[in-house]
C-alpha cells in the first residue's frame, strides 16, 4: 500500500488543528483544576497568611478568620518548619499525627494516655522548641505524638493557648501574647 504524498500534506493542518485542541482543552483544564485547588485551600484555611499586629506596649496580636465549617485553621511553624493547625480549646497539649512527627524530626517521649472525643487513646509526649502563628511564638512546648490518627491536621491545644488571650467576635478570633507570657 502506497502513501498518497499530497493527500498526506492535506490532512496535516487538520492533525495540527486536532493537536492544538486538545493542547487547549488540556491548558483550560489544568487552570480549572490549579484554581479550584488553591480555592478550597482557602476555604478549609483561611489564615494563610495571618494578619499580625506589634502595639506600642509589646502584645502581639494575630486576627484568624473562621473557616465554612466553623473552625479556626491557620498555617503556622513547629521548629521553624511550616505546619497546619486546628485551634482546639478541648485539647491538653498540642497534639501531632504520628506522619506529621517523623516529617518534624520529633523525638518519641514517654508513653503518655489521654481521653479524646474517640475515646482513649495512647500516645508519646515530646517537647517542641519553638511554635510560632504569625509573629506569637513560644518555645520549649509540650505536646503529644498520636499514633491513631490518620489526618495531617495537627491540633493547637491548651499547652499553647493558655499562654495567650484569646477573644471570639462574629467570625474572628483574635490571639493576643504579652510581653510577659514571653
Amino acid at each position: 500500500m502506497s502513501i498518497d504524498p499530497d493527500r498526506f500534506e492535506q490532512n496535516q493542518p487538520k492533525r495540527m488543528g486536532l493537536w492544538m485542541v486538545i493542547a487547549m482543552w488540556a491548558i483550560v483544564l489544568w487552570l480549572f483544576t490549579m484554581f479550584f485547588t488553591k480555592w478550597s485551600e482557602h476555604e478549609y484555611n483561611p489564615n494563610q497568611n495571618v494578619s499580625n499586629v506589634l502595639t506600642i506596649e509589646g502584645v502581639r496580636e494575630v486576627v484568624l478568620e473562621r473557616n465554612r465549617r466553623g473552625h479556626y485553621v491557620s498555617s503556622g511553624f513547629i521548629n521553624d518548619k511550616p505546619v497546619t493547625f486546628m485551634l482546639d480549646t478541648g485539647a491538653t497539649d498540642i497534639a501531632i499525627p504520628y506522619r506529621v512527627a517523623e516529617q518534624l524530626g520529633l523525638r518519641r517521649g514517654p508513653t503518655v494516655y489521654f481521653q479524646t472525643a474517640n475515646g482513649p487513646a495512647t500516645g508519646y509526649a515530646t517537647k517542641l522548641d519553638s511554635v510560632a502563628i504569625g509573629n506569637i511564638e513560644l518555645e520549649n512546648v509540650r505536646a503529644s505524638i498520636n499514633p491513631n490518627v490518620k489526618e495531617m491536621e495537627i491540633l493547637l491545644g491548651m499547652s499553647f493557648l493558655k499562654h495567650l488571650e484569646f477573644t471570639q467576635r462574629g467570625d474572628t478570633l483574635t490571639l493576643r501574647q504579652y510581653p510577659a507570657s514571653r
